[in-house]
């Protein structure tokens, strides 16, 4: 261990300690031991409880933290500046664990403080603080931000499964139905050809009238389907028309029954009946493969404006906010990890509000993500708007078991989580609670009992909204 004199000296040039006495210097070399580091060596691992203070000599510290199982540099110490030359005060004053890992690279040489002579060191060195709080400010912000930037990445990932699995099925149907589409057309064009040369222009009329009547039945379930169906295949195979026996689900699925198959048959003459099923049948056909590739375009279309709506990509960064259009919008862009939970709307009526929408989704993401895991999964989540004075009201309300009476204090305090290691920085609510009243000038409550727990925001109609 080095004399406290030689420590003195060189704690004199770190400037962290700029004008202390020799006094002062004296003490903190007497209270710190000096550690040396080998490549690679860790000087303490996140989760553990934080138990000291470090004052970097010589060598260089990288700082890690675990997030989504990805390991991530969130600094190096190298104590060429002042935010470079000490670590660890961070969980001392925060929280009662480290919040990284930090580690040796190459060899490095450090003082260590222990908890209790770091809380003396601010005691007796009052100079201390003004230079360490400053650093210590940058830092949370730098953390924050981090975990803005982490949350957004999550954020997308999470849209694009989601959009890739919302765009599944309408991109299959209509796959399905442009290709059905392609081999039918040319039927459909000989068909129509057909019954355009054997029809009377009476009888190309009638069943003009009847093709307009019908459409595709929806509200049959599979066995009056298959029932419908083989009553048409009967009709035909009365009249001997087997041949025309795969034309009788098209027929059926539209509710050519045997009433309607009745006035056909009596409104046309015997040798052209066979080309006005043919026509018919085909041009049904075709009519509901057009509208089946025309919902599924239409429903790829809504998957794209509720992108756009929760990104915000096409619009001002600030503007008026409809929040029932934003909320659908993270629900939609969330339906991946919301199918086993039971989603409620209560939706009163609330104004339009000056706001940063996009902003306004990452909390709505953030406070339904936490919903989703604090029940495991699976349960009710209730999602109301209302109006209260000048205020709008966001209520988010989950079944699942509640937080313990100690815990709910400290929910939006910054790095506090109850998530295992490396699922959560424990800065998501406590950015949703910046964006809320720093952004918004609103703000935002929590309370909870078993199978009850409600999430609050309320946010000012006439907003001051504040730039970053």
């Amino acid at each position: 261990m080095p004399e406290p004199a030689w420590l003195s000296d060189r704690l004199a040039g770190v400037e962290l300690f700029a004008g202390l006495s020799r006094e002062q210097l004296d003490w903190l070399a007497g209270a710190g031991t000096v550690k040396d580091l080998s490549d690679g060596e860790v000087l303490f691992v996140e989760g553990a409880p934080a138990d000291a203070f470090y004052v970097l000599l010589d060598g260089e510290i990288v700082v890690t933290k675990l997030v989504g199982g990805r390991e991530q540099v969130l600094a190096r110490h190298v104590g060429d500046t002042l935010e470079h030359q000490f670590i660890g005060e961070l969980p001392l004053l925060t929280s009662d664990e480290y919040l990284a890992t930090a580690l040796a690279v190459g060899r490095a040489q450090v003082v260590v403080y222990a908890k209790g002579a770091f809380f003396d060191m601010l005691e007796r060195c009052p100079q201390v603080c003004r230079v360490l709080l400053p650093v210590l400010a940058g830092r949370i912000n730098a953390m924050e931000r981090q975990a803005g930037r982490s949350r957004m990445l999550e954020g997308l990932g999470m849209l694009a499964a989601g959009l890739a699995h919302e765009l599944n099925n309408p991109a299959a149907a209509a796959v399905r139905a442009t290709r059905e589409l392609r081999g039918l057309a040319p039927r459909l064009a000989a068909a129509a050809v057909e019954w355009g040369r054997a029809g009377e222009e009476s009888e190309l009329r009638l069943v003009g009238r009847i093709q307009e009547r019908l459409a595709p039945r929806t509200d049959l379930d599979p066995l009056a389907e298959a029932e419908a169906a083989d009553d048409v295949a009967d009709w035909l195979g009365e009249r001997g028309l087997d041949d025309l026996a795969e034309l009788g689900d098209d027929l059926a699925e539209h509710g050519a029954d045997r009433a309607v198959l009745d006035e056909l048959a009596a409104a046309v003459r015997p040798g052209v009946l066979v080309a006005a099923l043919a026509y018919l049948a085909s041009a049904l056909r075709a009519g509901m493969l057009a509208g089946d590739a025309a919902e599924a375009a239409e429903r790829v279309v809504e998957l794209v404006r509720r992108t756009s709506a929760y990104t915000n990509l096409d619009r001002a960064p600030e503007r008026d906010a409809d929040l029932r259009e934003g909320l659908e919008a993270t629900l939609a862009l969330m339906a991946p990890k919301l199918r086993d939970v039971r989603v409620r709307r209560e939706y009163g009526g609330v104004p339009d509000l000056r706001a940063f929408p996009s902003e306004l989704n990452q909390v709505w993401t953030n406070l339904i993500d936490n919903a989703v895991d604090a029940m495991g999964g699976e349960g009710e989540l209730t999602i109301s708007t209302r109006r209260e004075g000048d205020h709008a009201v966001v209520e988010f309300r989950d079944s699942g078991p509640g937080i313990p009476a100690d815990v709910l204090p400290m929910v939006f305090q910054p790095f506090f989580t109850t998530k295992d290691l490396g699922k959560g920085t424990g800065l998501g609510l406590h950015v949703s609670m910046d964006i809320v009243a720093q952004r918004h000038g609103g703000s935002m409550e929590v309370t909870s009992r078993p199978g009850d727990t409600r999430f609050v925001v309320r946010l000012p109609l006439a907003a001051q909204l504040s730039e970053r």
